[in-house]
């Protein structure tokens, strides 16, 4: 069952310990939906200095939104377009230092500054992507990145499980 634990301090530790807090929300839970909200849940009470978590999912050829935590967001974003866009379409994360000196942003919220975007695949194909706004120029480093792409691992293996 799932316990809020006392974070650390080491951010890789921490990162460590939401992981396993996934692992543990979705465990045994069929419902793509719950186990999307969860996970946005999960990270926007554990990451500070954000605005927005949550996820795009790729539905009629175009990026949906789906489960998030934030304010109203863009609903839907086309392949190459923004830097969720830009993301699915490289097929790479996409850490973006200040969003206003990337080419085509699309500004959802004016107070985000910073960007990290990270593309999920179930079976092989495209589900959609992680997006994390930040209102702080340069918010997301290495360890972010190599801990989040671990955290949409974990959980695009929960959702294939469910596909």
């Amino acid at each position: 069952m799932f316990q809020v634990s006392s974070y650390t301090g080491n951010k890789a530790k921490d990162y460590d310990l939401v992981i396993n807090q996934l692992k543990a929300l979705t465990e045994g839970e069929h419902d793509e939906i719950a186990n999307l909200a969860n996970a946005a849940a999960l990270l926007n009470q554990f990451l500070e200095e954000i605005n927005w978590v949550g996820f795009y999912l790729w539905k009629e050829e175009e990026l949906v939104l789906g489960p998030f935590q934030g304010l109203p967001a863009c609903i839907r974003i086309p392949s190459g377009k923004g830097v969720c866009g830009t993301a699915l379409s490289t097929q790479t994360t996409m850490r973006v230092a200040n969003v206003d000196e990337f080419p085509g942003h699309i500004a959802c919220d004016s107070a985000s500054k910073s960007e990290i975007v990270i593309p999920m695949y179930i079976h092989d194909s495209i589900y959609g992507v992680l997006d994390i706004d930040s209102p702080i120029i340069n918010r997301f480093d290495e360890i972010d990145q190599t801990y989040l792409e671990k955290f949409v691992l974990v959980l695009c293996n929960a959702l294939e499980k469910q596909k």
